[in-house]
């Protein structure tokens, strides 16, 4: 028998769980909308169970325009008001301000770095107590454990995996050789 995270193996009905841990969780990413996804994603999580944003997770997409960076930071008063009344996502302020205000932080980071990835590889490696305080001084609602899961769920900071379960050979293999230290 294969033995997979703890996690997996205490909800092994879970099939939203389970795909994100096999085909997402800890996987590196170069595409700035998918990095940005994580990061609104994470960021509507925060005091919820991660399986309700797995669920919710197309509906996510469709409402904030696939997560189109550029696209994101254009919202209007009017966008604000759509993503509130849509009970498709998570309808908190507060979230979808954040989701707004660091789509705009992103393009400033992008016009200066190349990428949201060149910026986040530029800082890598830092510890999870650094990079938080990096990711509260340049974004809107990024405590420590939103930043620690969008490190781990991205492949920047290591314990997404535990090193039997097979998905953390898997992880290591697409990891630049540089992101492993």
């Amino acid at each position: 028998m294969t033995t997979y995270c703890d996690y997996c193996n205490s909800h092994p009905e879970d099939t939203y769980n389970r795909n994100y841990h096999d085909t997402q969780y800890g996987f590196p990413l170069d595409n700035d909308d998918e990095l940005f996804e994580r990061l609104i994603l994470e960021i509507n999580q925060a005091g919820l169970s991660w399986i309700t944003i797995l669920k919710k997770a197309d509906n996510f997409r469709k409402a904030y325009h696939g997560f189109k960076i550029a696209k994101v930071a254009k919202y209007t008063e009017k966008d604000r008001e759509r993503l509130l009344s849509d009970a498709g996502i998570i309808r908190n302020k507060l979230k979808v301000n954040a989701a707004i205000v660091n789509a705009q932080k992103i393009l400033e980071l992008q016009k200066e770095h190349g990428s949201f990835k060149n910026w986040l590889d530029q800082h890598h490696p830092l510890t999870k107590d650094e990079w938080t305080k990096l990711f509260k001084s340049t974004f809107v609602f990024t405590g420590g454990e939103i930043v620690n899961e969008f490190l781990m769920s991205t492949g920047y900071l290591p314990g997404a995996h535990q090193k039997d379960c097979p998905i953390f050979k898997k992880v290591a293999a697409q990891k630049p050789a540089w992101m492993k230290k």
